[in-house]
């Protein structure tokens, strides 16, 4: 009964949790310290999706639940929004090229983060398998623009902060 008193049936539950996956996610996301280093930076919030989905794996499964609206959207794009503000200080400070999407590289960037999250958090493969992550993000930032050794660097600094001791990278 609370749930049809409080949610208004099943959907409304369903869109609350999905809310409230969209909103933790923020605040993590919110309390990634920024540095002088963009592409570190970027790391970092990569990490730290991946580090919540690790913590709230049943939460994660259900914010990416299509089939139920969000109340407000807002939550889910300030998520993307900070890999975009990040990508643009990259620019800024002539680490990705100008010609540079940086909708489109937030957007490559999450599909990493986000397939290691679902590939480890609700999926086959063990918390080592985040190490792939250095990389994939390395790769993908140096095609941006930035140069291979710098790049690696600042990735493996921010990806290293943030996830458990037992899926760094060696």
């Amino acid at each position: 009964m609370a749930v049809y008193t409080y949610f208004g049936g099943m959907d409304g539950l369903w869109k609350a949790l999905r809310q409230e996956g969209f909103t933790r996610l923020a605040a993590r996301l919110a309390a990634v310290k920024m540095s002088a280093d963009p592409v570190r930076d970027l790391a970092a919030l990569g990490a730290a999706y991946l580090a919540n989905a690790l913590e709230n794996p049943d939460l994660y499964r259900v914010m990416f639940d299509a089939g139920f609206d969000l109340e407000d959207t807002g939550a889910a794009d300030e998520t993307l929004d900070r890999l975009v503000r990040a990508i643009d200080r990259a620019k800024t400070n002539s680490r990705f090229r100008n010609e540079v999407d940086p909708p489109e590289l937030a957007t490559q960037s999450w599909a990493i983060g986000h397939g290691l999250a679902s590939l480890v958090a609700t999926g086959p493969l063990p918390h080592q398998a985040l190490a792939h992550g250095v990389p994939m993000l390395t790769a993908l930032f140096t095609s941006a623009g930035d140069e291979p050794d710098r790049c690696r660097q600042s990735v493996e600094r921010g990806w290293g902060r943030i996830l458990p001791r037992h899926a760094r990278f060696s």
